[in-house]
């Protein structure tokens, strides 16, 4: 299987076998992903948003709107409430916690989370359920 993040003109991603545990997927080096924006991916045949906060943070969510459907979310504003980065969607600008998926302004709407390592200095990703941690600086993904 291959993951492929999706970046301007390029593509890169490798299947991660046995390395860091199953289900894991390298995605990207993190310097790929530019402060304050996200990029789209395709994961075990998910489509994943992995934001970089200008803080350097990084996160990987659906790519769907919640209110709408739509695969906008690698699009939408990122900042902060407090000391929660936040993610706007780029359509109607509801506001979602990107460590919890949480809506800020509306409950009843909720952003799908992955989790994410960050081992050497290229991203990952899994195909499994949120919670894991790892000692190794690349950025992996866990999917659902």
């Amino acid at each position: 299987m291959t993951a492929v993040l999706e970046s301007a003109a390029r593509s890169f991603v490798e299947r991660v076998a046995g390395e860091g545990g199953a289900g894991w997927h390298r995605v990207c080096a993190i310097e790929d992903l530019e402060p304050g924006w996200g990029e789209a991916a395709l994961i075990a045949g998910r489509q994943v948003a992995l934001i970089r906060t200008a803080a350097g943070e990084v996160f990987a969510v659906e790519h769907a709107d919640p209110a709408t459907g739509a695969h906008v979310m690698a699009r939408g504003i990122t900042g902060s409430c407090g000391a929660r980065a936040t993610l706007a969607s780029p359509l109607h600008k509801e506001i979602y916690d990107l460590g919890t998926g949480e809506c800020l302004g509306s409950p009843e709407l909720r952003l799908g989370t992955y989790p994410v390592r960050t081992p050497s200095r290229a991203a990952r990703a899994s195909s499994r359920a949120c919670g894991s941690s790892a000692a190794d600086p690349t950025l992996r993904i866990t999917s659902r």
